[in-house]
């Protein structure tokens, strides 16, 4: 098939801030109906069941939060563009046993491959194996290791959620006081990226002024963020922030603060944008901000995926191909725009 673009209703599902979506009159009516009916009109190159293109999908496992939020989107997406057969393995939390979920997937030959890393060093092998294969791999939020791995790479911009949160942190703070830091998973991209963007922002803005007086992962879970920052408080006296990596995370290291009868000395924030999160935020109090991390990119890597084994690209682009990476930009979310966002949280 050769390549061609086409129109795509996707400027708000991606938010990928590569190119703003025209009207019909600026992309010319005729022209974009006529494109939409070559597509309908072009069988998809998929060897699923009625022509589908068949899609393997891997992510975590999780019963909550952004993680299940993630195939949830990604389930969704398949359906609602009738012409995709989604294969999706149950979810693990152990690198290894996701990587063997991933070689069976591999076996039933799919025409592209979608998965979200555990760890991405520890899955780069198996998604190595299934480029060899011919099978295109679209990544989701952490990357993997070793350059060619994967077709297309689709994140969060982690280091602007780190940026963000210090240029917050400096704002409310007047570029003094203690600091704590409760990361995700230690080693992983999305960690060192939103760790380096806060200690970057706060270098630039407050030189020495705010000190980081501890920084521990928690793996992106409750009951440890609960556990860490319990040992913290016993630790430090005087706390007068927390930047937490996770809004699902943050739930028990606001917990841990309440528990303690902390919650009057300082203030703390998130990330993802969660619905409790964001419930706590207009509240008002402890929770102050979290930076918008929207799940609805899983729904993007599909549609990507789709797009790659139909060899067809973003009609808003000159390209006729899928970019190799897409970036969607960070929102800092707080009470004075908690209201216009709400409805993004998951």
């Amino acid at each position: 098939m050769s390549m061609k673009r086409v129109v795509l209703p996707l400027c708000a599902a991606l938010a990928l801030g590569l190119a703003a979506c025209g009207d019909d009159e600026e992309s010319g009516g005729d022209g974009a109906a006529a494109a939409a009916a070559e597509t309908q009109a072009s069988p998809a190159s998929g060897t699923g069941e009625g022509g589908k293109v068949k899609i393997a999908f891997s992510a975590p496992g999780a019963d909550h939060g952004w993680m299940a939020a993630i195939t949830e989107n990604a389930r969704e997406q398949a359906e609602k563009s009738g012409d995709v057969e989604l294969i999706a393995a149950e979810g693990v939390t152990d690198s290894a046993a996701q990587a063997d979920q991933i070689e069976t997937l591999i076996a039933q030959k799919p025409d592209a491959l979608v998965m979200l890393p555990n760890e991405g060093d520890a899955l780069t092998p198996v998604a190595q194996k299934a480029t060899a294969a011919g099978i295109p791999v679209v990544v989701i939020d952490r990357a993997l290791s070793a350059p060619g791995a994967s077709r297309s790479f689709i994140t969060g911009d982690n280091y602007g959620i780190g940026w963000q949160a210090g240029n917050y942190f400096a704002d409310q703070l007047k570029c003094k006081g203690n600091v704590v830091e409760i990361q995700g998973i230690a080693g992983i991209a999305v960690t060192e990226d939103r760790s380096k963007g806060f200690r970057d922002a706060l270098k630039r803005r407050c030189q020495n002024g705010i000190k980081i007086v501890a920084s521990q992962p928690a793996d992106f879970v409750p009951d440890k963020g609960l556990s860490v920052m319990e040992n913290i408080l016993q630790a430090q006296k005087q706390i007068d922030a927390v930047y937490t990596h996770d809004d699902d995370m943050a739930e028990g290291v606001v917990s841990a603060i309440e528990n303690a009868g902390r919650e009057d000395e300082m203030f703390l924030t998130g990330a993802g944008g969660s619905k409790a999160a964001m419930d706590r935020i207009e509240a008002g109090g402890l929770y102050r901000a979290t930076f918008l991390y929207n799940p609805s990119m899983s729904a993007s890597a599909i549609t990507m995926a789709k797009m790659i084994v139909q060899k067809q690209g973003f009609e808003e682009l000159a390209e006729p191909e899928v970019p190799s990476q897409v970036t969607v930009p960070a929102t800092t979310v707080t009470k004075e725009n908690v209201g216009d966002l709400k409805d993004l949280g998951f």
